[in-house]
């Protein structure tokens, strides 16, 4: 009964389309019940039954289950048994994810009314719980498993909906999970390559080797499915988008302060997805200079000569925040994508790099190697040191005598949490030497500390 409770409480936590809603949570003359959403549907293992899937419909079911998985894990929660019997699906395509029964929970899970915790001794070391046929190695073996498990099964899932069986069918349990820790399933050889390989890298049994997160299984899956259908010419590819602007965000908070963070957010938005080559984004001081003023999509990217805008806005109460991001097409004024997203604060990096990966993915871009490492490179896991990072940069901007003496005192506060936060230590120097160019402070007092901070 506790599981029961817990798994309810777990799950209500979660609001995304594509995981089933939780309704109530009670008991009727002593007969407990979780009250779901009623799905009109079929689960997984009805519709493959038949026949395995082509790729472009096992791909779109496969990108729906791993944007739930994405959400899921961001609140803290591996699911630890998906597979086919825990996906339903609609007749209008919309997939959701089901059973939370014997998920685990990472850090404490915040609801509405309660935060739910893992409950002690719940699940014991050595102890193997899950289906055997989906299960990762680590799993099988009873050992502690995080997010990368659930990657694991959704490749086993996407192995078994492109051909129709399990990649580890052996007979009873205990050879299913010899398979599982042993053998490598038989190569697809009937799917496009770049499809076969989503699966392979989903379905190492290393777990360093398999993607690092459902976010970026996300992307390389939103890739396969824009080159099926470059392919296969089955639908019109939209317009390219090769340029452009990121607005600053606008402030939706009662606390006017924020606007640091607003501003913070949309740059290093705009940080990370000018170091793409194939891409060209406006400076920052041309795009902030629309900041504030009513000024519609078309007159914005015709002045600053870019085909697509990415703007949005923040709403923040202590560490909540719930933010709105569009991507515009200029030519026509449409939206290509947009998102809400309702975050704690501790989670500032995983939606950054979830908005920008989404940004690439819309604008219909690859990124293999370096480059990607590039875009997703961050400087501090430490929240706190970013925010008062982004407090010095945001009085840096103001270009005033008083703005950079109070951005080095942000900057250092940072480096007393972070000592070796480089981008700190950078907007000190930055900000010295401001101080000297304009005739603050003399040369002999500054140049040696900038040179000091830019080492």
């Amino acid at each position: 009964m506790a599981r029961f409770i817990r798994e309810a409480r777990a799950a209500s936590a979660l609001n995304h389309p594509n995981i089933i809603t939780i309704h109530d949570i009670g008991d009727a003359a002593g007969t407990h019940f979780i009250a779901y959403e009623f799905v009109d549907g079929r689960t997984l293992r009805d519709v493959a039954r038949s026949a395995p899937l082509d790729a472009a419909t096992a791909i779109d079911i496969g990108i729906q289950v791993a944007s739930a998985l994405a959400d899921a894990h961001r609140a803290g929660i591996v699911h630890r048994d998906l597979k086919p019997d825990n996906v339903m699906i609609r007749a209008t395509g919309l997939v959701k994810l089901l059973d939370f029964g014997i998920a685990r929970l990472s850090r404490p899970v915040e609801t509405d009314v309660t935060t739910v915790t893992a409950m002690p001794g719940q699940t014991l070391s050595g102890m193997v719980i899950g289906t055997p046929q989906y299960m990762s190695p680590e799993q099988a073996r009873g050992l502690d498993v995080d997010q990368q498990t659930d990657l694991f099964s959704f490749g086993a899932l996407l192995y078994e909906l492109l051909s129709g069986t399990s990649p580890f069918a052996a007979g009873i349990a205990t050879d299913i999970i010899v398979a599982v820790l042993t053998r490598e399933p038989p190569p697809l050889t009937e799917v496009p390559p770049e499809v076969a390989a989503i699966v392979s890298r989903a379905l190492q049994k290393d777990r360093a080797q398999r993607y690092g997160s459902a976010t970026e299984l996300l992307l390389d899956l939103t890739n396969a499915k824009q080159a099926l259908l470059a392919t296969t010419g089955s639908t019109a590819t939209p317009r390219a988008m090769t340029s452009l602007a990121v607005l600053p965000f606008a402030n939706m908070s009662a606390d006017v302060d924020n606007e640091h963070f607003c501003d913070g957010l949309a740059e290093e938005l705009l940080n990370a997805l000018s170091k793409i080559d194939a891409l060209k984004v406006a400076a920052r001081t041309s795009a902030f200079s629309f900041k504030g003023k009513t000024v519609d999509v078309g007159t914005i990217a015709r002045t600053l000569g870019v085909t697509s805008v990415l703007d949005g806005s923040i709403r923040r109460s202590g560490n909540r925040l719930r933010i709105s991001v569009q991507l515009v097409n200029a030519a026509d004024g449409y939206q290509v994508w947009s998102e809400r997203y309702d975050r704690e604060m501790r989670d500032v990096f995983e939606l950054q790099d979830e908005i920008t990966l989404a940004v690439v993915a819309a604008l219909k871009l690859k990124l293999f190697g370096d480059e990607r490492a590039a875009v997703l490179k961050r400087y501090t896991d430490n929240a706190e040191a970013y925010e008062l990072f982004l407090k010095g940069r945001h009085h840096s901007h103001k270009y005033t005598a008083q703005g950079w003496q109070r951005a080095i005192e942000f900057f250092e506060k940072a480096i007393a949490l972070q000592p070796d936060y480089a981008l700190a230590h950078a907007g000190i120097a930055a900000a010295r030497g401001c101080q000297w160019f304009f005739g603050i402070l003399p040369a002999e007092r500054v140049i040696p500390q900038c040179k000091a901070g830019s080492a």
